[in-house]
């Protein structure tokens, strides 16, 4: 409603509507998380923190890797929300698209581009080792020196460590040549318990 007087234009309300309050679902996941884990350094063990503390029992390769991602997943959620950002404002901060971003975060995509893995961890002002799981570390470190540096620790030539780790000669050749990228499958079933990514090989 409205009306002039003395030349001036006066306003005012028919009726005041009152809206419930409601927190986005992204600021209760940010205050969760925060709650759980009060600093980064905190985030070193999520599977035994979940656990109450106990420590974790003996597991096989694939278990430890499987706590090693939710770690990560744990530690890229906590990052974006300490610095009050959502998925889609750190995709294009690094220059991908937010469902890149979403799959990256969630653990949907196997691999992670190396580029991509440095804008983040820049981004985050955390080294880029915390932000990948053991198979992207083999990637971002060099597949093919990898497998060269390993290879020549065990001391084996090329065909002698395709037979230990039951691929075909050929397929070590390319994968030692860069021209085709490792799957995480194929990492998973022939090459993690040979080369470990946080180990210089010599």
């Amino acid at each position: 409603m409205c009306r002039t007087k003395d030349k001036i234009v006066r306003y005012a309300p028919l009726c005041i509507y009152r809206f419930r309050l409601i927190v986005p679902h992204r600021l209760v996941d940010a205050q969760l998380c925060n709650q759980q884990y009060h600093s980064y350094e905190e985030i070193e063990d999520v599977p035994a923190r979940l656990k109450n503390g106990n420590a974790p029992s003996l597991r096989s390769a694939a278990g430890r890797a499987s706590d090693a991602n939710k770690t990560l997943r744990v530690r890229w959620r906590w990052c974006r929300h300490h610095m009050g950002l959502m998925q889609k404002e750190v995709a294009e901060k690094i220059g991908i698209t937010r469902g890149h971003y979403t799959k990256f975060e969630s653990g949907e995509t196997d691999y992670i581009p190396s580029d991509v893995a440095d804008r983040l961890a820049e981004l985050f002002h955390v080294p880029v080792t915390d932000l990948l799981d053991e198979y992207n570390s083999f990637l971002y470190n060099g597949q093919r020196k990898m497998l060269l540096d390993c290879r020549k620790r065990l001391g084996l030539n090329q065909r002698a460590f395709a037979r230990l780790i039951q691929v075909p000669a050929a397929t070590l050749q390319i994968w030692e040549s860069g021209k085709k990228r490792v799957t995480k499958s194929s990492w998973e079933k022939y090459l993690r318990d040979y080369i470990k990514v946080n180990e210089v090989c010599s």
